[in-house]
């Protein structure tokens, strides 16, 4: 099962980090040239612990959904989100938040296994690897975009 390993340095607190990773509203705006939406569970505002929600989007010419459940959390620390119904044979997101001296360092294991056997899995090296990474990246930016400027106070009311 390949596995993407991605950390980002983001000069904000974990906590903040850790809220604007799991809003709604921001994922939708990190993946808004995907026009993204969510069209069930919870679908605005922080998703919790054993919620899910639906995504709709435009990925490899065609309409996808993914339904992701919230598997595990510890607040400010980590969670976890897996697919519950979508394209994906498998698919688990670990998200994980370390506090370090000036900031937060995110770091994202995105472990998924794709249908169709070898062709599936050929498919993976030849092409999806490389864009789930992009889109991983694009969402971290966006993550670090907010956190780091005062755009998130638009979104947490802290």
């Amino acid at each position: 099962m390949p596995l993407i390993h991605l950390t980002t340095f983001i000069a904000a607190p974990s906590d903040r980090v850790f809220d604007l990773s799991r809003h709604i509203g921001l994922h939708k705006e990190s993946m808004s040239s995907y026009n993204e939406e969510a069209v069930a569970g919870t679908r605005f505002g922080l998703i919790e612990k054993e919620e899910t929600v639906t995504w709709r989007a435009r990925h490899l010419f065609k309409n996808r959904l993914l339904r992701v459940k919230i598997t595990e959390m510890k607040k400010s620390e980590m969670f976890v989100d897996e697919q519950a119904e979508g394209d994906f044979k498998r698919m688990k997101h670990e998200h994980y938040f370390k506090p370090c001296e000036n900031g937060t360092i995110l770091i994202d294991m995105f472990r998924f296994e794709s249908p169709y056997g070898i062709f599936g899995r050929a498919f993976n090296h030849l092409y999806l690897i490389k864009y789930i990474t992009r889109l991983l990246e694009q969402r971290n930016k966006t993550i670090k975009e907010f956190a780091e400027s005062d755009k998130w106070k638009k979104l947490l009311q802290q």
